[in-house]
């Protein structure tokens, strides 16, 4: 028996094209190369390194002994009646993800995960809920992209035919908190030899994590969402508790400064989920109306998607409408999200995924669900 231990193929479906030139440098080659495979993996959906003709029969063989292309296993996919579809992807560890195509006339946005599960616990979110296991590398979350526009035919990137038309980094999990590799994702997504999707077609959603977003503003110009949620601290504390740490004085100061460096076109995101009761009254409106005046921003109005267990309703059409009223009258640019694909619950908020939670927090939620809600059939 040989005490030489195997070594771990590089999955080469994760590395940016500048990482994959230093990998093709690093054995011996032409850092050229490097553009040629990422065409292969991501323009023509490529796995098989057989299958990439251009590169010379020893190239490929070489590359057979050391590396691998291995995006996630789809193990379920779900068709909404309007349109939505939504994967199960299991990953290294046995856990599994959830990722969302959503169409909407000429575009079609897949909304990816950065993690399983998600650390941050906001109150109102089941992937929250359901605690949190680990990060994913680049492979798995840039895998997702590759694996749901190679559903949709090949090659990937062909303008009249291409279903991803826009990324949002808003699936399972809090994008800084897994900074490295969400960043090599990114890249991916916006490599004119890969995806070549532009900066204001690939968003970032966080729920504000300071210190990582004044790094993101020195490493990228992606397009920027906050989940929000709230119009004040002490609401926010209950709802986000993130922001007890970062509270919203120091939040608006990071995404100012992070917009500064786009320039004056460019503004934030703000989503902002109805609550009934919790955070809908007109008041809170006024409020949220005097605290958007601060920064370049756009509203996004999200109805609740309600999941087993919850304490929380959704916000009736009128009273989500009379908030959007308010914030229209003072000029603020105000959207209320379509809800799109709740019957396979793939709506905002639902999504859950199979994790092998390491926090117990899923099992603390189940226990009080049991004693305060019916069971759901």
């Amino acid at each position: 028996m040989s005490d030489v231990s195997p070594v771990t193929p590089v999955n080469l479906l994760g590395l940016s094209l500048p990482k994959l030139e230093a990998f093709f440098e690093s054995i011996g080659e032409k850092k050229f190369r490097a553009a040629q495979v990422v065409k292969w993996i991501h323009q023509q959906g490529v796995t098989d390194i057989d299958a990439m003709t251009n590169l010379a029969k020893p190239l490929r063989e070489k590359l057979k002994a050391i590396a691998e292309v291995r995006p996630p296993i789809i193990t379920f996919q779900g068709d909404s009646e309007d349109g939505t579809r939504k994967w199960l992807m299991q990953v290294d560890g046995g856990s599994s993800i959830e990722t969302v195509f959503i169409p909407e006339g000429d575009r079609g946005t897949l909304c990816v995960s950065s993690q399983v599960g998600c650390s941050l616990d906001c109150s109102f979110c089941a992937t929250g809920k359901q605690g949190f296991n680990k990060n994913l590398t680049a492979a798995e979350i840039i895998g997702q992209v590759f694996l749901a526009a190679k559903s949709f035919g090949l090659p990937i990137k062909e303008s009249q035919k291409r279903a991803v038309t826009n990324v949002v980094m808003m699936g399972m999990g809090e994008p800084l908190l897994n900074f490295e590799p969400v960043l090599d994702a990114m890249s991916l997504m916006m490599e004119d030899q890969a995806y070549g999707l532009s900066k204001r077609r690939v968003t970032l959603s966080t729920s504000g994590v300071v210190p990582a977003l004044d790094r993101l503003g020195e490493a990228t110009d992606v397009a920027l969402a906050v989940s929000l949620h709230a119009p004040n601290d002490a609401l926010r504390n209950e709802l986000v508790p993130i922001n007890r740490k970062y509270p919203l004085a120091q939040l608006l100061d990071s995404i100012r400064r992070y917009l500064d460096r786009l320039g004056e076109r460019r503004a934030v995101t703000f989503e902002y989920t109805m609550l009934k009761g919790i955070n809908d009254s007109d008041e809170q409106a006024r409020e949220l109306s005097r605290l958007a005046k601060t920064v370049r921003c756009k509203i996004n109005l999200i109805p609740f998607n309600p999941f087993p267990g919850t304490q929380y309703e959704v916000s009736s059409r009128n009273r989500i409408y009379a908030f959007q009223r308010i914030l229209l009258n003072d000029g603020h640019v105000v959207t209320v999200r379509k809800t799109r694909g709740d019957d396979i619950d793939a709506a905002c908020g639902q999504l859950a995924g199979q994790v092998a939670d390491k926090t117990k927090r899923s099992s603390r939620y189940i226990q009080l669900r049991d004693v305060t809600s019916p069971v759901p059939h």
